[in-house]
């Protein structure tokens, strides 16, 4: 029998957790976590939350900065009624028990990181996702309205395909109906059927080999969007971030934040010379499109598997201070950060493309919102300016929200919904299938599809994933669902898009760079 609700949930960071808080005034609401509600994109967020809060800093030195990273190819109207609305967000995670570092005079204390005109970033130490995750989390916990569902799998999205009709010939738009997922407690595949869903289901990092995203980033909200027939663009727009801690077999990669670049920390290459000075005025601090690749040359010219931040230039007072969780990181691996330097490597950071939705967050299917890393809102364009993102699911959330409420009680639950078929599906007991095309897919993306591409890289992307796609498809239509084979499905959807749109794209701009188009 099918589960109801009013609002349902897909995925427990930022971004659902303050959709979840302002429906669940109006309505029931269903969270759906793919593991813990703390596991999220959110919690390993150090950087911070950027927003206009006091002059010389103004909304249009923002808009500018924001469109300036973007390569121009944001909305101008996203950005502007984004970082219009920030303040106004900003003091409603305060409100919900959020703590920011403050100065003695009680002004919050800001941060600048690469591409910001002004100090605007608010942070919690070095740990500001992890900060803002705990006081939602604590938040939805004690609301009678939500129930958080853990290590729930979200499999697919309920459409009109589900009752038989065909999705190219719907008449009128697509709507949403809830999605079939499978509870993880008693491997059994569920029906959740509710009035509106929304996607958080955060980014798709794990599909290359080196990650800043966790574990559970395998880009299953993209990927079931796109075979619900949602409208998805930009993905060629892969953000690398430029300084993750080199150490070779840690899965994610640890962070170094680009705060510790704005507190004066320089980039060198392994024989301890400085080298931004030739790829940007901006130095170490320039965006991070420019930083990724920069690093990116220098390995290939040494052959170094990797580069220094030196960060001598910040007091050992400030590195206690605000970067405690990477001081600690470091020394548990033989490196003091108030004496040595760190050795850093770019990684796979953040989608700027998703699924695309507008400026409330609606998607192409009628009852369906996307916010966070898995929405394309317009706000990045082809690269996302530093400490954007949790703004971004903040601002979006809460439009989502208030559309969501407007109307939801004039829609009715469908409840012809048919349950998961699983007849003539057998065990799978061959999982070295699915390791080892998951390792295949993800060193084809970073070889070919990375930081650095060409149409040739492009090409053989496309057909090594063709025959890893054939197989895979081939072994889930016989094959009782597990999350396994269902994240490896979802890896390859989203790859196949990127390639797709990186090779639509016959320029070189933003984080989509190409050889071809120099």
């Amino acid at each position: 029998m099918a589960t109801q609700t009013d609002f349902l949930v897909i995925g427990s960071g930022m971004a659902g957790l303050i959709y979840a808080l302002k429906v669940a005034e109006h309505g029931k609401v269903i969270i759906l976590s793919k593991t813990s509600l703390v596991e999220t994109a959110t919690s390993y967020a150090q950087g911070g939350i950027a927003a206009v809060m006091y002059s010389p800093d103004s909304y249009e030195k923002h808009i500018s900065d924001t469109i300036k990273a973007g390569a121009g190819l944001n909305d101008e109207e996203i950005v502007r009624l984004t970082i219009t609305e920030s303040a106004e967000r900003i003091k409603e995670l305060i409100e919900w028990g959020t703590n920011f570092d403050k100065e003695k005079s009680g002004k919050y204390s800001l941060a600048k990181e690469g591409g910001h005109s002004e100090f605007r970033v608010l942070h919690h130490k070095d740990n500001t996702g992890f900060e803002i995750q705990r006081a939602l989390s604590e938040k939805a916990k004690k609301h009678p309205n939500i129930n958080v569902l853990e290590n729930y799998f979200s499999i697919d999205l309920i459409t009109q395909h589900h009752l038989g009709e065909d999705l190219n010939r719907v008449n009128g738009k697509l709507e949403c109906y809830g999605a079939y997922v499978l509870n993880n407690k008693k491997n059994k595949i569920e029906t959740f059927l509710a009035r509106k869903t929304m996607v958080a289901a955060g980014g798709m990092g794990n599909i290359y080999q080196t990650t800043t995203n966790p574990i559970i980033a395998t880009g299953d909200g993209i990927a079931m969007a796109y075979r619900a027939k949602a409208d998805v663009e930009k993905l060629e727009f892969v953000q690398f971030h430029p300084t993750s801690l080199y150490n070779p077999g840690e899965k994610p990669s640890f962070l170094i934040t680009e705060a510790m670049r704005g507190a004066g920390a320089v980039l060198k290459t392994k024989k301890g010379e400085e080298f931004m000075h030739k790829y940007h005025k901006l130095k170490s601090l320039a965006p991070r499109d420019i930083v990724a690749r920069a690093i990116d040359n220098e390995m290939k010219i040494s052959g170094d598997e990797f580069v220094y931040l030196d960060p001598s230039a910040i007091s050992e007072t400030e590195i206690m201070n605000h970067f405690p969780t990477i001081y600690a990181k470091c020394l548990k691996i033989g490196i003091d950060i108030t004496k040595d330097l760190i050795p850093v490597v770019p990684a796979a950071h953040y989608s700027c493309g998703g699924i695309k939705t507008d400026e409330y967050g609606r998607t192409s299917i009628k009852n369906l919102y996307a916010s966070g890393e898995v929405a394309s809102t317009g706000l990045h364009g082809a690269n996302r300016l530093a400490s954007n993102s949790l703004l971004e699911a903040a601002v979006f959330s809460n439009r989502a929200a208030e559309d969501a409420i407007s109307d939801f009680k004039n829609i009715s639950i469908e409840n012809e919904i048919p349950n998961w078929d699983s007849e003539g599906t057998v065990h799978n007991e061959e999982m070295i299938l699915i390791t080892q095309s998951r390792k295949e897919l993800q060193s084809i993306m970073s070889n070919y599809v990375g930081i650095v591409r060409s149409n040739i890289r492009l090409k053989r992307a496309h057909d090594r994933l063709a025959i890893i796609y054939k197989e895979t498809e081939e072994l889930y239509d016989k094959s009782i669902i597990s999350e396994e084979i269902c994240e490896l499905r979802n890896m390859i959807n989203v790859a196949y898009l990127i390639i797709k749109m990186a090779n639509k794209r016959k320029e070189s701009i933003g984080l989509h760079y190409s050889i071809d188009y120099e």
